[in-house]
């Protein structure tokens, strides 16, 4: 073979090299990945590929090739198009049309004061509510939201971090209130506070209380809803905060694993919690580096879970993941053009294996998807899974001498990363993770990252299609979605009524029985519960925790 390659290059590449150069010296990935011109069987020799040992069978040990023996040919990945804005009354619309046009699962987005632990009717919650997601505040709102959607027919996701535990009670109540019996509640909450200290920013108390509260939603969860993800391990927002596609893969990989161990030390037995640990992930513009990742992904945790954590079930070693097109890669300028964008990185996760997919609207750089850009882009999910043949076979790619190469290396350097981690917590992942967080270790890598990026987009080598090339006057934008401004009053007007009618001295009640089980160490879940069913606010409950445990300030890092 390498004599053979040695002579193409000799006999047939030089001379015709001499006559057409190659479009450029070097090519790289998005993440800035040197990729040769061709790549043999010599390539997977040289790195001691084996076919058992790194790929081996669908719904196998390692699951390179994918967690279920027939993947998309038996089920089709759930559609799940992320939806929320206003009150939960425009949003209930929403998930109505969006089922109406064949999405199969439910994503939830907040507002910026929801997700911050915040009432409507704060201060700081002034014109951002209902902006960027659904107002939330009490147990009221959400009978709204699930109007006519039955939770035992649905799977709902939500993507909220600090205010988690109490959008998770709030579901578990509708899901009573509807009489459908908790273990038959299926969803994901995203519960991720490490990556909001590293990539997001969305913080209410310190690094460990966050981990405490996700600890106790776990401890709740697995005997309260099996099958529900009580944490969607997220990459994604670390991608969006410009790191490279092995960064966002080891850092998210090394929070699990601090998930796993912060549950270890709780005294759960790995194989009743693993089960329910999700991951999230992004797609961004390098086609067969983001399907390299993905293949990675499974391959890494499979054995991490197995060899390190001493997990016996299958399940436990199964990474499930859902992921989402590259918000980041959304241009304002020629906005269509973001359709192709889309397309080519939800068909990069459908090639990679995903269980679950959100397609970015075309108008998302502008505003709020419309009810149009939102059926575009879930057309775009539905073309891929019907028309393109794609999901008729199970994991495509394998054996493509490129894509193997490519995801041994991604492994291999995201396994680099993971070693440091664990260095600096002198062999645990999960001090390893809060010390890299206070020291900014992780903040520091991925704004190196993304400063060589933005670099690259500035001097052209990284051509950004009508930004920095083929570049048009434009004299139209698309419509856009506007909030009403009378959302937030019309919001506020709900959440007094609210308090003038609930029982208030069992609000008071609640809420003092959770800041002692807070104060104590104990399991806060039951009394987050007990709280939501009496209609204390997301504020109200938050509060509690700020009482307890303080509130964080990013220290300053050089």
């Amino acid at each position: 073979m390498a004599e053979g390659k040695a002579r193409w290059e000799e006999e047939t590449l030089k001379p015709f090299l001499e006559k057409h150069p190659e479009r450029k010296a070097r090519f790289l990935t998005v993440s800035n990945e040197e990729i040769d011109r061709l790549y043999t069987p010599e390539d997977l020799e040289r790195e001691g590929f084996d076919y058992e040992r790194d790929l081996g069978y669908p719904g196998e040990y390692p699951f390179t090739r994918g967690v279920y023996p027939t993947m998309y040919r038996g089920r089709l990945w759930t559609m799940r198009q992320f939806a929320g804005y206003g009150t939960a009354e425009e949003t209930n619309k929403r998930f109505h049309y969006l089922l109406k046009e064949g999405q199969t699962g439910l994503s939830t987005a907040f507002d910026m004061p929801t997700l911050m632990g915040l009432d409507s009717d704060h201060p700081l919650a002034h014109g951002e509510v209902g902006v960027e997601g659904v107002a939330v505040d009490t147990l009221r709102d959400f009978e709204i939201l699930f109007e006519g959607i039955p939770l035992d027919k649905v799977s709902t996701s939500f993507t909220i971090n600090p205010s988690a535990p109490v959008i998770y009670a709030m579901y578990i109540a509708i899901g009573d209130k509807q009489g459908v019996p908790r273990e038959r509640l299926r969803g994901t909450i995203q519960n991720d506070m490490l990556k909001e200290f590293i990539a997001q920013k969305e913080w209410v108390v310190p690094p460990e209380p966050s981990v405490k509260l996700i600890v106790d939603v776990f401890e709740f969860g697995i005997q309260e809803t099996p099958k529900f993800n009580l944490i969607s391990v997220s990459g994604y927002h670390i991608r969006e905060a410009g790191a490279t596609a092995v960064q966002e893969l080891a850092f998210t990989l090394a929070d699990g694993m601090a998930y796993v161990e912060a549950c270890l030390e709780r005294g759960l037995d790995v194989d009743t919690f693993a089960p329910q640990i999700s991951f999230f992930f992004n797609s961004h513009n390098s086609f067969f580096e983001e399907i390299a990742k993905f293949r990675a992904a499974r391959r890494i945790w499979a054995r991490v879970m197995r060899e390190r954590y001493g997990a016996k079930t299958p399940r436990s070693w199964m990474l499930k993941f859902h992921t989402q097109t590259a918000g980041c890669t959304l241009t304002e300028q020629q906005p269509l053009n973001n359709i192709v964008r889309v397309t080519l990185q939800a068909l990069a996760a459908v090639l990679g294996g995903t269980q679950s997919l959100h397609t970015n609207a075309y108008d998302e750089a502008l505003a709020l998807p419309t009810e149009e850009s939102a059926r575009i882009a879930l057309r775009t999910q539905q073309i891929i899974a019907y028309e393109s043949g794609v999901a008729d076979v199970i994991d495509p790619l394998a054996g493509s001498y490129f894509v193997e190469s490519l995801t041994n290396r991604l492994e291999r350097k995201a396994l680099d990363y993971i070693e440091k981690i664990e260095r600096m917590g002198e062999g645990s992942m999960l001090k390893g993770v809060l010390r890299g967080i206070e020291a900014g270790f992780f903040q520091k890598e991925i704004a190196e990252a993304a400063y060589e990026y933005q670099k690259q987009v500035e001097s052209g080598e990284q051509v950004i299609v009508g930004v920095n090339k083929y570049v048009i006057e434009e004299d139209r934008k698309p419509t856009i979605l506007k909030v009403d401004p009378e959302v937030e009053k019309r919001q506020i007007e709900r959440l007094k009524r609210v308090k003038r009618e609930r029982d208030n001295a069992r609000v008071e009640r609640c809420l003092k029985e959770l800041k002692r089980a807070a104060e104590d160490g104990a399991n806060t879940m039951p009394y987050i519960l007990e709280a939501v069913k009496a209609y204390a606010t997301v504020g109200e409950i938050m509060d509690v925790f700020r009482e307890v445990y303080g509130t964080y300030q990013e220290p300053a890092t050089i």
